[in-house]
């Protein structure tokens, strides 16, 4: 359709008025019954704001969900999308090829750590996750080392809702309806520590002899058995769990001691969220692969990406030539429309050093979140980068109703949009936010949570 087709335009019509019914659709993460009786919908957006149906304007603290690192409808991004749609809207990368997926693959390598230079696509974090897991399993059997099966997540960790994802992650209510996951997998413990850490400002100061607990599992299932530890640098759906100073190194150590594959899932971290392209390279640690989505399109077309270490990629790259080296992918792998998004998208983070806005901004909104301390029922905060969370106490009648209710008056009485995890509200703006920006989202979820018994 072109953009003066009629059909076009009752699209978009519909695109922002309330629909007149919502049974149909059964909603992700979602209390759908809650939802519909007071729906909170969003018909457009653009910069740092999203608009209502009915008209409001909402000061977006959360990059939409963690992902719109750079903005709302971004010029570039939005021209780059249509024109790709008018020029090649799909291609197979299953023994066929496209030029944007290697034109991709090789800007990513460049902002990646060494020596994280070959790139799997996606479409999604929860693909990537996958996607890491089942080449970590593979690496280890065309070496040899067939019996490295099993893998190491962590408590509280979220690594996408795939059975591969929720069998590592340890968030439960991911878990118990599911059966009994994938066979041979363990956790760590997680970093979580009110007692010690209660109001920690960045990194908190205890707990880096957690990263132990992987030496205890080698000694329980002995480390031949072990193919790979996935972690998230800073878990964002549990709540915001920081990892403790020094416990990412220690754990990068047991790893190369016992020759586990480390796995870090950066689909939050990930494009400037914590500052400099990624986590990894923040906090000076390089796994052996990064799993990634939401911010490598600023969520403007589903898309995701694995990178994997030279020696990981080139250990596949033996017996005949004519061979396919790996026997996985996804119809969408690479999908012309989320290349040129992502393009687009590395253009602007670029151009405007939006890499380095979570360090150059960190201090301004470190403060501002600890201002919030001695507020109502506040137990906890926690930042690092252009992150946040605010830990609320619990209701004697239930876990999550006060976090719930300060997110849904901070958007229908505040203008506000934040995440609520249980009794955790998060915060993740996008990065193209300045000083005045934070001021009013901590103003307004300051008033809010005043507001909220």
């Amino acid at each position: 359709m072109s953009p003066s087709d009629p059909h076009a335009d009752d699209v978009l019509a519909q695109a922002t008025e309330t629909p007149e019914r919502t049974d149909a659709f059964w909603m992700p993460f979602t209390a759908n019954r809650q939802f519909k009786k007071t729906p909170r919908l969003l018909a457009s957006a653009e910069g740092m704001y999203y608009r209502s149906t009915d008209g409001r304007e909402i000061l977006d603290g959360t990059g939409g969900l963690w992902c719109v690192n750079a903005g709302h409808a971004r010029p570039r991004i939005v021209q780059a999308i249509q024109k790709q749609a008018a020029t090649l809207d799909f291609a197979p990368t299953f023994q066929m090829g496209h030029p944007l997926p290697f034109i991709l693959a090789e800007r990513l390598a460049e902002i990646a750590p060494d020596p994280l230079k070959h790139v799997f696509f996606t479409n999604s974090g929860s693909e990537s996750v996958d996607t890491a897991l089942k080449i970590a399993l593979a690496y280890h059997r065309v070496r040899g080392e067939g019996q490295r099966t099993r893998l190491i997540g962590r408590e509280k960790g979220y690594h996408g809702v795939g059975f591969g994802g929720i069998s590592v992650g340890g968030m439960v209510n991911n878990r118990k309806f599911f059966g009994a996951m994938l066979p041979g997998v363990d956790h760590l413990r997680h970093t979580l520590d009110l007692q010690r850490n209660g109001f920690s400002r960045g990194l908190p100061q205890h707990g880096a002899e957690l990263a132990e607990d992987l030496e205890r599992l080698v000694q329980l299932h002995d480390a031949s058995t072990i193919a790979a530890v996935i972690i998230e640098p800073i878990s964002g759906s549990a709540g915001v769990v920081l990892p403790p100073e020094g416990y990412l190194r220690r754990i990068r150590e047991i790893c190369d001691k016992h020759g586990i594959l480390l796995i870090f899932d950066e689909v939050i971290t990930g494009f400037g969220r914590v500052g400099k392209a990624f986590a990894a390279q923040r906090f000076g640690v390089t796994p052996d692969m990064i799993t990634t989505a939401k911010g490598l399109t600023n969520g403007a077309v589903p898309m995701g990406a694995v990178f994997a270490s030279k020696a990981i990629h080139d250990a596949f790259m033996h017996g005949p030539e004519g061979a396919i080296e790996l026997f996985h992918g996804y119809t969408y792998s690479g999908h012309p429309l989320a290349c040129a998004a992502a393009l687009a998208t590395l253009e602007v983070y670029a151009e405007e050093d939006l890499f380095e806005k979570a360090i150059e901004l960190g201090p301004y909104w470190e403060d501002a979140i600890h201002a919030l301390k001695g507020l109502p029922n506040v137990v906890d905060i926690r930042n690092f980068g252009l992150i946040g969370a605010v830990e609320l106490a619990a209701r004697p009648e239930g876990v999550g109703q006060r976090g719930y209710e300060v997110f849904n008056r901070a958007y229908h009485q505040q203008n506000l949009m934040v995440r609520c995890t249980g009794d955790v509200i998060a915060l993740s703006p996008p990065l193209i936010l300045n000083k005045e920006h934070i001021d009013r989202i901590f103003d307004r979820l300051a008033a809010t949570i005043r507001a909220t018994a």
